[in-house]
């Protein structure tokens, strides 16, 4: 009997020995993520003071962009805005397809709902690039030919939106080619957000004879809103931060001429701007820090969007235990 107790003994304190290891090893995990990311932010903070001690705050809201020597003058307002702009218009094309997707794959049958998701989210492993390239030789042709010219031959006289000339090399173009990459993101968690909601709350909404759709208007989505929400701002993260796609296809125009009149205007994004001209700046000049500068306002652009999303994300998905048998 004493034997068996000693070694209960050992066994428990075998398991607090592992369980302090993992919390351990979990904390310096977590404080080295921290760490990077502080030393991100102080690195391009120090790489970009240049910038800002020369134009300030009109950096940010400046809309000039020459990078001579001698008649440097750099403002970013042009490419923030051309982000927001983008990343815009796909999370309001892609938001509702997203949604869209995640309710077929909850209300077909699992052996068709399951082989669907995991083609959807498939197209989140697809680089940018591939995308870019896509996009630029096949989609902009066809998306101009048969969208972007009758568009502006019925509306361009009279919805300022359309009337650019359509080039396929434009705000619109890059934002289809956005919603398209961010569709994954959202609708996988949107379904694991819905999925989420508790059984009881469908059934009760089939007792009371609601369709499929006013089961989903009535039982899910005013459960699930605010992780639909976090869902959302999770794309948008990710449209924000996208890089060579958007380079490809935005027409890459600088300064004033970046700020859009139209859907069918060239324009530029942050990301874009900093892959454009990154390797040809001169290092004796303002133009790396301009572009760090840059940066550094995408980092702390992308940081806010995925850390409200992850919050509001985090509200919402709980594991929902059934009852014990």
């Amino acid at each position: 009997m004493v034997k068996q107790w000693v070694k209960r003994d050992e066994k428990a304190k075998r398991f607090l020995l592992s369980d302090k290891i993992f919390k351990f090893a979990a904390a310096a995990a977590g404080a080295y993520v921290l760490a990077v990311i502080l030393v991100i932010v102080l690195q391009l903070g120090i790489e970009s003071m240049p910038i800002f001690e020369e134009e300030g705050l009109g950096f940010i809201t400046g809309t000039d962009w020459n990078p001579v020597p001698g008649r440097e003058s750099f403002g970013a307002f042009p490419y923030i805005l051309g982000t927001l702009i983008t990343s815009a218009i796909a999370l309001s094309i892609g938001f509702p397809l997203s949604i869209g997707i995640a309710m077929l794959v909850m209300i077909i049958p699992k052996k068709i709902g399951q082989p669907l998701g995991y083609l959807v989210e498939l197209i989140e492993a697809v680089p940018s690039v591939v995308f870019g390239l896509w996009g630029l030789f096949v989609f902009r042709i066809y998306f101009r030919d048969l969208i972007e010219k009758p568009l502006h031959d019925m509306f361009g006289d009279s919805i300022f939106l359309f009337g650019g000339t359509p080039f396929g090399l434009d705000i619109l173009t890059a934002s289809i080619i956005l919603a398209i990459m961010i569709i994954p993101t959202i609708s996988s968690i949107s379904r694991e957000v819905m999925m989420a909601v508790p059984q009881q709350q469908k059934e009760a909404a089939y007792m009371l004879g609601s369709t499929t759709f006013e089961m989903f208007r009535m039982a899910i989505f005013p459960y699930s809103k605010t992780g639909l929400l976090g869902a959302s701002m999770l794309g948008l993260g990710r449209a924000v931060g996208e890089t060579m796609a958007v380079t490809m296809l935005i027409g890459n125009a600088t300064g004033l001429r970046a700020i859009p009149q139209s859907l069918f205007d060239s324009s530029q994004s942050m990301p874009s701007i900093i892959a454009n001209e990154f390797i040809e700046a001169s290092p004796v000049s303002l133009h790396p820090a301009a572009l760090i500068g840059i940066g550094l306002i995408l980092l702390a652009v992308g940081l806010g969007i995925n850390i409200a999303a992850h919050f509001l994300v985090a509200r919402m998905v709980k594991v929902n235990e059934g009852p014990i048998h």
